[in-house]
């Protein structure tokens, strides 16, 4: 029970940090761009370690695929964003492409539960998995970003921005 509110509680912080400021628009700084898929990383790599002992290599091959794909996913996501200056650092803007994306990254982590179901090879590490696949697919996502902020030579703030519709 403990392990799906963690779940609920990282979806619902996904949700908001990430989809919703997306779309509504954001201003950038290195903060925003590490912090979140940094922690979710870390946590999610320490739950999946915990989990690994005893799973059957079905699995691993599982989590391999779904990492693999949600990265590809995170480049996606960041190209489909509008990058402009504004108040001395990057505002980055969503669209709806962006968020038929985030939908497309949870259908295939559901459906990659689902196969895995259905080859019986989900377990405790599939499970345990879920804020690893989320940090690395946001972990993609912003470092893509970041390299398109790079190559466009616009600026990066090094503290916390908020986020703003215009």
């Amino acid at each position: 029970m403990s392990s799906v509110l963690l779940y609920v509680a990282i979806a619902a912080l996904v949700l908001y940090r990430v989809v919703y400021q997306q779309v509504r628009g954001t201003l950038l700084s290195r903060r925003r761009l590490t912090v979140l898929p940094l922690v979710l990383t870390v946590v999610g790599a320490y739950l999946t370690l915990k989990a690994l002992p005893g799973a059957p290599a079905g699995e691993l091959g599982l989590l391999a695929a779904d990492l693999l794909v949600l990265a590809g996913l995170g480049v996606l996501r960041s190209t489909t964003t509008t990058l402009t200056e504004r108040d001395g650092t990057t505002f980055q803007k969503g669209s709806a492409v962006t968020i038929g994306l985030w939908v497309l990254t949870v259908a295939v982590r559901i459906g990659l539960l689902a196969l895995g179901t259905a080859l019986g090879v989900a377990g405790p590490l599939t499970s345990a998995s879920v804020a690893l696949s989320l940090g690395v697919t946001i972990a993609v996502q912003n470092a893509t970003t970041y390299r398109r902020i790079q190559r466009r030579g616009l600026p990066l703030a090094a503290g916390r921005r908020t986020a703003v519709s215009r």
